[in-house]
């Protein structure tokens, strides 16, 4: 009994489907993803509106910086040495935006202006009330808001908190130490929340830069500029047209790849699933190509199975076929040995046979024994025919060597290309080319013609003799199993089955051909690379 078809271990699996599913989803939802980088996006417009203030600002305080160090009123007083940064190779040491989102905190509100403990220079004050309009003036194009102090931090310019003083803030601290500061305080609004197309900013933080006033290398004064950056989510709603129409190419796009995985995956993956499950329940109706084939790896992969399961289709009827002529050659003389052996019983218990009748039977028994055993051998040989091993190659002169030493009664003439070489063995090719010789001497046959011709990377071998040849009758019917003409001799119809399960076997035909005189046989087999 034959091991059963090995099974694939259960256990779960996606399906292609879900695969190509989530695959399409993780495409569709990457522009939507794209929503959790918002924070860098922010971050780019809170370091894009401290460089702006910074340009805004050191614009201002070179126009202070200029007008003090050319009126050197007496009595300024001056803070600390006012630090730049590390120059770069071109000897400038420019201030960049140093803020962060994700590193620096986000401070308090800023609190308001305290009382101021004296009063401001009347030189900063005049130059503050000088530029009060100008800074009025930017703060309406630029949204941002200043305030010019004093070396002291009291507020001289800007806003209505002239005389008070922002010394306590840490960037303003920072700024009168001589250093740049800036800060990122939480944005406290006195109107409602802007609508998203509004030109109000709506984001919840504000970016204050301090930066130094320098008169003769200390600082004089200090420029306190604010501004709260763009938010991200209005820079959207302003390009929402755009997005949504992004977004709609995206999904037309995703449905499209869908469909075509669909039409040329998924869908034929289903329909050969089906069809190859009905031709494993019997149904020969759906030995038939599938209506779509979607790829061409697909149609191969569909022509394979229908191949294969035509084979084995043919294989279960020629073994159902099969197994009726052994079981009808092998019934006959089964019978014959039961009816022979009851006979010569019942002759033991009442003998009435004469040894010539005894003799007779036991002859019988004999010789239906030996066909049985000749059946026997030959279905073993048929078997091993048709799962031998392929492997090997002769050049014909070998095998003719081998069949002219084991038939050395028959005249064996072989011509034509005989030192080329085929893809079988010596000793296949000789038991091959042995069953038609055989077949041509028990036929009366006392010549045979092999000849060997090569074309498009095949060999030829054509196997001829001199009998009597096949009658027309018996020419569809000379490789079907037991078939023979010479039953009454001890023919077993096999040897011709044999010797095409071993040719088909190497890739190969034997074929009736036309002929003359007598019978011809055509070998077709692969060629192989000749030795040198």
């Amino acid at each position: 009994m034959s091991a059963p078809a090995p099974r694939v271990r259960q256990k779960w699996r996606p399906r292609l489907s879900l695969i190509i599913a989530s695959v399409l989803a993780l495409v569709a939802s990457l522009p939507l993803g794209s929503i959790v980088f918002f924070r860098i996006y922010d971050n780019q417009l809170v370091r894009q509106t401290e460089a702006e203030l910074i340009a805004q600002s050191a614009a201002i305080a070179a126009r202070i910086g200029a007008e003090l160090s050319a009126r050197a009123p007496a009595g300024l007083r001056l803070g600390p040495p006012v630090r730049a940064g590390t120059p770069n190779a071109d000897g400038l040491a420019a201030i960049s935006p140093r803020l962060d989102l994700a590193t620096d905190q986000v401070l308090p509100p800023r609190p308001e202006a305290m009382p101021a403990a004296g009063t401001a220079h009347s030189a900063l004050a005049d130059l503050g009330l000088r530029l009060t309009p100008e800074l009025a003036a930017i703060s309406a194009a630029t949204l941002a808001g200043f305030r010019i102090l004093d070396a002291d931090g009291m507020v001289v310019a800007g806003g209505d908190e002239v005389g008070q003083s922002l010394a306590a803030l840490p960037e303003v601290a920072g700024a009168l130490a001589g250093h740049y500061r800036s800060a990122l305080r939480q944005r406290v609004s006195r109107h409602p929340v802007p609508a998203l197309d509004s030109i109000s900013r709506g984001t919840g933080v504000r970016v204050f830069v301090a930066l130094p006033v320098a008169v003769d290398g200390r600082v004089a004064a200090v420029v306190y500029a604010s501004r709260t950056p763009a938010d991200a989510l209005k820079q959207l709603y302003q390009e929402r047209y755009r997005i949504g129409l992004a977004l709609l190419c995206v999904l037309a796009a995703t449905s499209a790849i869908g469909f075509v995985f669909h039409r040329t995956i998924i869908g034929p993956m289903q329909a050969l699933i089906a069809r190859t499950t009905a031709i494993a329940g019997g149904d020969r109706a759906s030995l038939k190509p599938l209506d779509h084939h979607g790829t061409a790896e697909f149609a191969r992969l569909s022509q394979s199975f229908l191949d294969m399961a035509a084979s084995l289709a043919a294989r279960s009827d020629y073994v159902a076929t099969f197994a009726a002529h052994v079981s009808h050659e092998l019934k006959s003389p089964l019978t014959a040995i039961s009816g022979a052996a009851e006979l010569l019983a019942d002759d033991a218990s009442e003998p009435a046979m004469t040894p010539a009748q005894r003799a007779d039977f036991l002859a019988a028994i004999r010789a239906n024994a030996d066909r049985l055993g000749a059946l026997v051998s030959r279905l073993r040989d048929l078997a091993r025919a048709e799962t031998m091993p392929t492997a090997g190659a002769c050049r014909l002169t070998e095998a003719i060597e081998l069949l002219r030493d084991d038939k050395p009664k028959v005249a064996i003439e072989a011509t034509g290309e005989l030192d080329r070489s085929v893809a079988m063995s010596a000793e296949t090719l000789a038991l091959v080319l042995g069953h038609l010789v055989d077949n041509a001497a028990r036929a009366g046959a006392g010549r045979v013609a092999i000849s060997a011709a090569s074309a498009a990377g095949r060999r030829a071998i054509v196997v001829a003799d001199d009998g009597p040849g096949i009658s027309p009758a018996n020419r569809a019917r000379i490789f079907d199993p037991f078939f023979t003409t010479r039953r009454a001799d001890g023919g077993t119809g096999m040897g011709l089955s044999i010797a095409r399960a071993m040719v088909t076997a190497h890739r190969g035909s034997l074929d009736l051909v036309d002929s003359g005189k007598g019978a011809a046989f055509r070998i077709d087999l692969p060629a192989t690379t000749d030795p040198t």
